[in-house]
């Protein structure tokens, strides 16, 4: 027992024709009745009165998005950046890694003397005369200067 299916009435030709009219003559009465609404009307007032300074904040922004397009897409200003970039970094970067060299290598010392070298009184003092030794105090006494005046900031 089969069945044939047949257009049901709202699926006529004729019938899609017609909703589809109805929905476009709808439209029209659902725009007129969102522009009849007194908050709607206000907003459009306020555009229409802010549409000077409305068009000058686009130009503006339009110019703005020009420039930093241009600069984007700028290869030359690219390079430079890239320059000038890479010639603050590496006196930075050269002086991290001669550091974490100068770290390395004495953790390596220290590890290969173990308990073995003990330091004195005498190799204490012998220490103090050493020009590293100094800048490495001085900058300890300076660090902990800062830090003890922060913290009678704090207290205050």
């Amino acid at each position: 027992m089969t069945e044939t299916s047949s257009p049901q009435p709202s699926e006529t030709p004729e019938n899609v024709v017609g909703n589809q009219e109805a929905a476009a003559s709808s439209r029209p009465d659902v725009l007129l009745e969102q522009l009849l609404k007194p908050e709607v009307q206000e907003s459009l007032t306020t555009l229409v009165d802010n549409l000077p300074k409305l068009t000058e904040m686009l130009t503006v922004m339009t110019k703005a998005y020009d420039f930093g397009k241009s600069v984007a897409t700028d290869p030359v200003l690219a390079e430079d950046t890239m320059a000038s970039l890479s010639g603050f970094a590496k006196p930075i970067t050269t002086t991290a890694k001669s550091v974490a060299s100068a770290a390395i290598e004495a953790g390596d010392r220290v590890h290969v003397q173990g308990d073995q070298a003990q330091i004195g009184v005498f190799g204490l003092m012998k220490m103090l005369k050493d020009p590293q030794v100094q800048k490495g105090l001085r900058y300890a006494q300076a660090f902990l200067d800062v830090l003890n005046e922060r913290d009678q900031q704090n207290k205050r």
